[in-house]
């Protein structure tokens, strides 16, 4: 069993993100990502402290915006016009979920295209189905195949079976998978809660993603012999012996499942890793596309 861990393959992707900022540096373009906070969950202030460090550890121009959490809707979405107006941010990534009444579509929406570096507008998922290079994906799922690519697992014509059908994993990683290109060209399957016979289909995975929020919820019965696991999910479980008095697990029951697996992703230390490196990725080709290095 191959153990796929997430941390060397983000500092892969962050070496070469490093030479792409000094090329774009030589040529008088810093790459420039701002990220809005409203409220103050512990967790969403957590990853944008770290999407924030790792922002200025690599020498990308960084903007972090907090906001209360009883901003409206409009201040919100003057906000995001600022950020598109300036020309020293190349992309904008609001972290979700948006406390109260406030409309995460809405914001999307109001994001430019051009800059929205999580690749959740309506016109980067349509650029990713027609498989429009100019588009962005969303970081998790490109972290996902970057993690297959990077592990030399073979994915032409392999079936895939995703469990989850969310936009930010489940229905956009089946849109890379089943493209033209390296770590694609995939048979992809979208499964879900209603899905009859869950473990009947997920069986038939050459390489099965876990997408869909429930510790530990993959089980032996639902992996075949040699398959390639990547557990996406992260989840709090109760555990008295941690100071914390919590855990993290995956989507996947690791210790139940690793034997019956060619390779997998641990959690933590897997497939979490690779966000903020994919993030970091997308800002410097969205500062790459804007001066047309």
């Amino acid at each position: 069993m191959k153990l796929i861990e997430g941390a060397p393959i983000a500092d892969a992707v962050y070496a070469e993100c490093q030479r792409d900022i000094e090329q774009l540096k030589a040529a008088g373009h810093t790459p420039g990502l701002a990220v809005v906070l409203v409220g103050d969950d512990p967790a969403s202030k957590a990853y944008v402290g770290a999407k924030d460090r790792k922002c200025q550890e690599l020498g990308l121009h960084s903007v972090k915006i907090e906001k209360p959490a009883d901003i409206s809707q409009d201040e919100l979405l003057g906000l995001i016009d600022e950020l598109n107006a300036d020309d020293s941010i190349h992309g904008i990534l609001v972290q979700m979920p948006l406390p109260g009444d406030l409309d995460e579509d809405e914001v999307i929406l109001r994001i430019a295209p051009e800059k929205d570096v999580d690749g959740l507008h309506p016109q980067n998922v349509g650029k990713l189905a027609m498989e429009d290079p100019t588009g962005f994906a969303p970081c998790t799922p490109s972290g996902c195949q970057r993690m297959l690519i990077e592990s030399d697992i073979d994915t032409e014509g392999k079936h895939v079976v995703v469990v989850g059908r969310s936009l930010l994993v489940g229905k956009t990683l089946a849109l890379l998978m089943m493209a033209k290109g390296q770590g694609a060209n995939s048979t992809v399957t979208v499964a879900h809660s209603r899905t009859q016979d869950l473990p009947a289909l997920t069986r038939q995975a050459d390489i099965l993603v876990a997408a869909i929020g429930r510790a530990d919820f993959i089980g032996p019965d639902h992996v075949k012999d040699g398959a390639v696991v990547i557990d996406v999910g992260i989840n709090r479980v109760d555990d008295d012996t941690k100071k914390r008095g919590y855990r993290l697990v995956g989507d996947v029951d690791f210790e139940a499942v690793k034997d019956k697996c060619s390779a997998i992703t641990p959690v933590p230390g897997g497939v979490g890793k690779m966000t903020i490196a994919m993030l970091m990725a997308n800002t410097i080709r969205a500062c790459k596309l804007a001066s047309g290095e």
